[in-house]
């Protein structure tokens, strides 16, 4: 299993993106991303980097595994 690490917000946002995910508006600097038929939103940080665990928690929250959304990158 590759280790998640070193990935900005800009990054995830293209990543979930390609996995149907499409943005919805920016509070601050979190961008809140939305997808049709899914209750949860996700807030991405816009920062250089994102910490591991809080990256895990959006990759949980979308329904995906870490691997699936590493192929996304």
């Amino acid at each position: 299993m590759t280790r998640l690490g070193n990935i900005s917000g800009k990054e995830a946002v293209k990543a979930f993106a390609k996995a149907g995910w499409l943005a919805a508006g920016q509070v601050g600097s979190h961008l809140v991303l939305t997808k049709p038929g899914v209750r949860v939103n996700l807030s991405i940080p816009q920062h250089r980097e994102l910490s591991v665990g809080t990256l895990r928690a959006l990759i949980r929250s979308a329904g995906m595994s870490v691997e699936e959304f590493l192929k996304l990158l």
